[in-house]
């Protein structure tokens, strides 16, 4: 038997031990949040992380990614390998609590499958476990074709509104996390679990959010845990008070994640606003070039106060994320715009901006090997 269908097994064991543990009871303490040391200790441990939010060319969301009848090992090595030669090690990736619902076994297989690949071209990715942006009511299945001329017109949020508010449902929900979580513990080739993305500032949101955290630490990953602060203007001591999901943020991730679309100056202060936690900082998105954030500009100051930076946007695709946000209300049809919003790649490969791909690979260390 190999090594790796032998790990595979391991792994499918800890997800039905994890499906134990919610049945469960246990006398030990809780996890709680790392100590700014440990937390140190690990980030001295990792190279300067760069990457992509990844989602591939076919797939308009994270379902029809994920999903048996539409995963496509072979585009995402292809494109994983456009990645390896800028120099990028990490990917941050969504993931659905309705996969695991759906068939938790051949996710897990699927997720581990991923992981083989991003190994193979040395990235390591972020996982991201909720999402609370774009469609309510995700529904698993074939998925609808983009919406001709705006941006990302197929993501859907995990979990969507209905499961939200059904209090019956969180028994689901945390057997998610635990489980896909605790199948993957002590796997080194992921960075970090990103516990929700923009969460939003809503009763049910709030109420969960702290829980989610502690699903998470239930499982004893090795790998630290975040959601991503995008509250603008915030730093903490600040004049701006944080929101009740920020502070759940802050109080709650092993590293500080942020979110920051705007022009480099931003971006800066933003930084070293954050560094007042003593805390790795892990920008999980940035890059929107017509509202000023940018390759050129925004990635040096990353590396310079080694701040990890994952763009929005790798390759163009269904998601049409090189449409900008205004088309929502004004979609791209009868002409593009002059500026691609986020993607760094065309489908077939070719750059948008061969400059640019210049600078990740001089910031990288790529272009010098």
């Amino acid at each position: 038997m190999s090594s790796s269908i032998s790990a595979l097994i391991r792994r499918l064991a800890l997800t039905a031990a994890a499906g134990f543990l919610l049945l469960s009871t246990s006398t030990a303490a809780p996890a709680q949040q790392w100590t700014e040391a440990r937390a140190n200790a690990w980030y001295a441990q990792q190279p300067w992380l760069v990457g992509s939010n990844y989602i591939p060319t076919n797939a308009i969301n994270e379902l029809e990614m994920w999903q048996a009848d539409t995963f496509d090992p072979q585009q995402i090595d292809k494109e994983l390998g456009w990645a390896e030669g800028l120099g990028m090690n990490t990917m941050r990736v969504f993931l659905h609590d309705l996969l695991w619902q759906q068939d938790s076994a051949g996710f897990t297989r699927r997720i581990d499958t991923f992981l083989a690949i991003a190994d193979k071209h040395h990235i390591h990715p972020i996982f991201v476990l909720f999402d609370s942006c774009w469609e309510a009511a995700p529904k698993l299945g074939p998925q609808h074709p983009p919406i001709p001329g705006v941006h990302n017109s197929g993501w859907v949020q995990s979990p969507g509104e209905p499961a939200l508010k059904d209090a019956s449902q969180r028994p689901r929900l945390k057997q998610y996390v635990v489980g896909v979580v605790g199948a993957f513990a002590n796997d080194k080739r992921i960075v970090a679990w990103d516990v929700w993305n923009e969460p939003a500032d809503k009763k049910e949101v709030i109420d969960l959010l702290p829980q989610v955290f502690a699903w998470a630490r239930e499982a004893k990953p090795s790998q630290p845990l975040t959601s991503g602060i995008f509250q603008g203007n915030f730093v903490p001591n600040g004049k701006e008070k944080p929101t009740p999901v920020t502070e759940i943020q802050a109080a709650q991730s092993d590293v500080i994640s942020f979110h920051n679309y705007s022009w480099p100056e931003d971006f800066e202060k933003e930084v070293v606003g954050l560094q007042q936690y003593h805390r790795p900082l892990i920008c999980t998105e940035y890059m929107a070039r017509s509202a000023g954030s940018t390759f050129d500009t925004v990635l040096p100051i990353a590396k310079k106060y080694r701040v990890a930076a994952i763009n929005w946007g790798f390759v163009l695709g269904k998601t049409q994320t090189n449409l900008p946000w205004d088309s929502w209300e004004r979609p791209y049809v009868k002409s593009q715009p002059t500026i691609w919003f986020h993607d760094i790649f065309r489908p077939d490969g070719t750059p948008y901006r061969e400059r640019e791909v210049e600078i990740i690979r001089e910031l990288t260390g790529k272009s010098a090997k």
